[in-house]
Order: C-alpha cells, then sequence, then structure tokens
C-alpha cells in the first residue's frame, strides 16, 4: 500500500503550492534584475543593442533563469511535502 502524500491533504496542497509560487514570484525578479544589467552591460560594451538582440537576452537569460528557477522549486516542493517518498516501489 502506498503511502500518502502531504499534497493530498487540501489546506497543506494549497500553502505547497503558493509557495511555489512565491519562489517563482522571487526568482522573476532576480530574472528582470539581472536581463536589466545584462543589457545595459551589453549597451556600454557594444554600443546600442537592435530590438532583436534585446529580445535575445530577455529569452535566453530570461528564460533560463526561469526554467530552472520551476525545476528546482517543483523538486522543493516534491521532496518537501513528503511526495517523494509516497511512491510504491515495486521490487
Amino acid at each position: 500500500m502506498a503511502k500518502r502524500s502531504s499534497l493530498d491533504d487540501p489546506d497543506y496542497a494549497a500553502f505547497a503550492w503558493s509557495r511555489y509560487r512565491r519562489i517563482l514570484g522571487w526568482m522573476g525578479l532576480v530574472a528582470i534584475a539581472f536581463i536589466t544589467a545584462a543589457i545595459i552591460v551589453l549597451d556600454r560594451v557594444y554600443g546600442p543593442l537592435g530590438w532583436v538582440a534585446i529580445l535575445a537576452v530577455i529569452g535566453g537569460a530570461g528564460g533560463s533563469i526561469m526554467l530552472a528557477a520551476a525545476l528546482m522549486g517543483l523538486i522543493f516542493l516534491s521532496s518537501g511535502s513528503g511526495h517523494d517518498e509516497s511512491i510504491d516501489d515495486i521490487e
């Protein structure tokens, strides 16, 4: 019989998912700060940037930061809620 996960409890699941969204929100702010700094540095080093270069920085750096934040947040959610231990190992 598989153990129950903490995510089966609606109150705890709401708490865990709100914590996950809070992590993503903070990392979104980090991504915005990094993107802004990267565009300023690139503008100083290479001169005025075209809109394609700015979009490339936003998509590349911002996308990478947010993807990493989403995946790491899901790992923290799964591990912190006991969801990992609730799987049924078939031997």
